[in-house]
């Protein structure tokens, strides 16, 4: 066949044919096998002969030696010829003896085809298959990697289409709620909240898409290419041992030079990319490239895919800007130097082709794979970021020019600190967030590519607490009636049509109950229905009070009677007389079996709560589920009372980077006692107990301290690392597993 001028590679060629091109080479791998057993059969072949040429000559050796008088001079000589045989007879003797020496040649060539060949030929087979196998691994961690980032795409498509959702739930509640202004600020801060996450999803289909396209188009042919080139590597080493073998069979045979030279000249005309042309004539097809991901609007919020580039989400946008451009620059330098070293060692591996460098050539392909792996995992994460910096740039130019980012420190709060941006709290071991080293300011995690670039630099210790206050009045007023952030009246009104306009969606539900009136999902579905955030309900008359956040969980809240784990005693026992409470808060009925209670009226506990958060009560002649955190206990036989008073208002924030607190004592009379914002579910799972059966002393913050018989709430059982976690007075830590028991 002739040469070609330029030789294709699988890489531009087949694309798609990562599985069969591994079939092929695994398949010429494992034909060195068949051609190691040949020479082996053929070693013991030329064994055999030559023991065969020298039983042959000694035979004849034999009866010349009997036959040679009479063949020299005949039966009845007149003289003697002595030791002089005839030129026949010299003749035969050097043809018996060159009989002898080719024997020899045959055993020696026999030892060579194994220990010169065949040997040679298995541990490179060998050393080939390990190679293709890291091939192969390598193509399943990039399918997977690829698998991944479609994984991640549609795990972003999810939340799009939750948050399209909320913003839906929202407009409706807007609709109908009696507090307009609250029910508008939740609905333009969901509709914030799903344009970051828009623009989230807008950026994952890009970074997927340019993902999708190095795997196809780079990761792929470059794993193509190297299975190719392990391919011709393997047929060049084939090709050396074939000619060691036909050298060493020209040696034995000099009387067919003519004919092992042409064996000779027939191998070397096998060059490796002969067999490469033709597997791939075979093996094209028709490759068309998978279509890139577009934008999928959420099913109940029609959009389009423009990017959201109002000021609220230039912050967001901002933010990730500033965090992809500030990683780019090391990570193209590193890319670099990877593909400096890589290139390096390619050219290590022509000079040992070449003959001017001695090295093992497999173990140089090996080293070659492993520095084009570590380079493809940086290249993958230079690819984001420049993916994500080009995106952003090209939808609302450089925001980052001119921004006065905050110096950012991740942080564990130990007391109870209020987010900056949302007023929330930020508290325990698994709420950490993050505080500003320069200003102070502290958000959540999920705030942190929120917050404006507006950091006002290095303060003093009463700037510091000047700003903090600020920024928490700021904060606290989201979290009234009727607060809403100040460009959010700037933003444009939508003009998007209703969505939701038939039962198809599964989106919505509350679609049935909508057209249908209400249904009893007790009815429905055997379970007790949650009880609506009060933002949902109605008020009535003089009923129309503010409420504030609820109260933290049991580090403020005492366990109400009846909640004692393990048959403690038992609301109503002994004396047989009743248990009396009274309602700290108006409660209105949201659902069939509740009772609405005004506040301060007096009550008979029929049921005291058993760990789902509702308590049945006796009004008059009516009864009822009110929320246990809504009642106080004012007569018990048998149980304690629980003190809520003084413990329902949220503590205010203490952390302050300035090492003082903002959040004194003055604050305290401003919080009016008001009811929780949403009860608990009902149906909730009974609170299970653990005993302490030994002492115990924490060895760090993240574990609690034990006396002996003391009892927890227990959170999570062990694991398998011999640690459970428990409660205590509302904060979740650790104990070792064997040091309790369940009660």
């Amino acid at each position: 066949m002739a040469a070609v001028d330029v030789a294709p590679t699988f890489g531009t060629e087949l694309k798609d044919g990562l599985r069969p091109a591994n079939a092929w080479v695994a398949n010429g791998i494992a034909w060195l096998d068949d051609i190691q057993a040949f020479y082996r059969e053929r070693s013991v072949i030329e064994k055999e002969y030559s023991a065969r040429l020298n039983a042959l000559a000694k035979k004849y050796f034999e009866k010349k030696s009997r036959k040679s008088s009479s063949l020299s001079v005949g039966d009845t000589p007149t003289m003697t010829p002595g030791s002089l045989e005839s030129a026949s007879l010299t003749t035969w003797t050097t043809h018996l003896t060159t009989l002898e020496a080719r024997a020899d040649e045959h055993e020696r060539y026999g030892n060579d085809l194994v220990t010169k060949v065949a040997e040679p030929l298995k541990y490179v087979a060998t050393r080939f298959e390990e190679l293709r196998k890291r091939h192969i691994e390598y193509a399943e961690k990039l399918e997977k990697e690829r698998d991944a980032s479609y994984a991640d795409l549609r795990k972003v498509k999810t939340k799009y289409d939750t948050v399209c959702q909320e913003v839906e739930s929202k407009r409706k509640k807007s609709e109908s709620s009696f507090d307009k202004a609250k029910a508008q600020s939740a609905f333009q801060q969901q509709i914030l909240e799903m344009n970051n996450v828009k623009n989230s999803y807008l950026i994952s289909i890009t970074v997927t898409n340019k993902q999708k396209e190095k795997y196809y188009h780079e990761y792929i042919p470059e794993l193509l290419d190297s299975l190719q080139d392990l391919s011709e590597f393997r047929t060049l080493k084939l090709n050396g041992l074939w000619t060691l073998a036909s050298q060493l069979e020209a040696n034995m045979l000099q009387q067919s030079s003519g004919q092992i030279s042409h064996l000779t000249q027939e191998i070397t005309r096998n060059e490796p990319h002969l067999d490469s042309m033709m597997f791939m004539s075979h093996n094209v097809g028709g490759f068309q490239e998978p279509p890139d991901k577009a934008f999928e609007p959420s099913p109940v919020w029609h959009d389009d895919d423009t990017m959201v580039v109002d000021e609220t989400a230039k912050i967001y946008l901002r933010n990730v800007l500033n965090k992809s451009k500030s990683q780019l620059g090391d990570l193209r330098r590193e890319v670099d130097r990877k593909r400096r070293e890589v290139d390096a060692m390619k050219r290590v591996k022509e000079r040992i082709r070449d003959g001017t460098e001695q090295k093992d050539e497999v173990t140089v392909v090996s080293q070659i794979f492993m520095m084009q792996e570590d380079l493809h995992q940086v290249d993958r994460k230079r690819l984001t970021a420049e993916v994500e910096t080009s995106t952003i740039t090209s939808a609302v130019g450089d925001v980052t020019l001119g921004a006065k980012n905050h110096n950012f420190k991740s942080q564990t709060f130990k007391i109870p600190t209020n987010c900056d941006l949302c007023g929330e709290r930020i508290w325990g071991l698994s709420a950490k967030g993050f505080d500003c080293r320069d200003c102070g300011y502290t958000c959540h995690s999920k705030c942190e590519m929120k917050v404006p670039a507006e950091c006002p630099g290095e303060q003093t210790k009463e700037e510091r607490k000047k700003l903090k206050q600020e920024r928490q009045e700021a904060a606290n007023s989201l979290l009234k009636p009727g607060g809403m952030p100040d460009h959010v009246a700037e933003l444009p009104d939508l003009t998007r049509s209703n969505t939701m306009n038939s039962l198809s969606s599964g989106y919505a539900a509350s679609a049935q109950r909508s057209l249908a009136g209400p249904i009893s999902p007790t009815a429905e579905e055997g379970l007790p229905p949650e009880l609506p955030p009060a933002s949902s309900r109605p008020l009535m008359g003089s009923l129309k009070k503010n409420r504030i956040v609820a109260p933290p969980p049991a580090a403020y809240v005492s366990e109400l009677p009846g909640s004692i784990p393990n048959g403690g005693a038992a609301v109503g026992g002994g004396g047989g007389g009743e248990q009396k409470a009274k309602m700290l808060y108006t409660f209105e009925a949201g659902a069939d079996g509740e009772l609405s209670v005004p506040e301060g009226r007096e009550l008979v506990v029929l049921e005291p709560d058993t760990g789902s958060g509702w308590v049945r009560v006796r009004a008059g002649f009516k009864e009822g589920l009110v929320p246990a955190s809504y009642v106080e206990t004012i007569s018990s036989p048998s149980a304690l009372a629980p003190q809520h008073t003084g413990q329902s208002a949220r503590p205010a924030s203490t952390y302050s980077n300035s090492g003082s607190s903002i959040g004194g004592a003055s604050a305290a009379p401003s919080i009016k006692k008001k009811g929780p914002v949403v009860a608990p579910r009902r149906g909730a799972k009974k609170l299970r107990y653990v005993e302490a059966m030994y002492e115990y002393a924490a060895q760090s913050e993240a574990e609690h301290s034990m006396a002996e018989g003391e009892r927890f709430v227990l959170i999570k059982e062990d694991q398998g690392d011999g640690w459970a976690e428990v409660e205590k007075s509302g904060v979740t830590k650790s104990v070792p597993a064997s040091y309790v028991h369940v009660v």
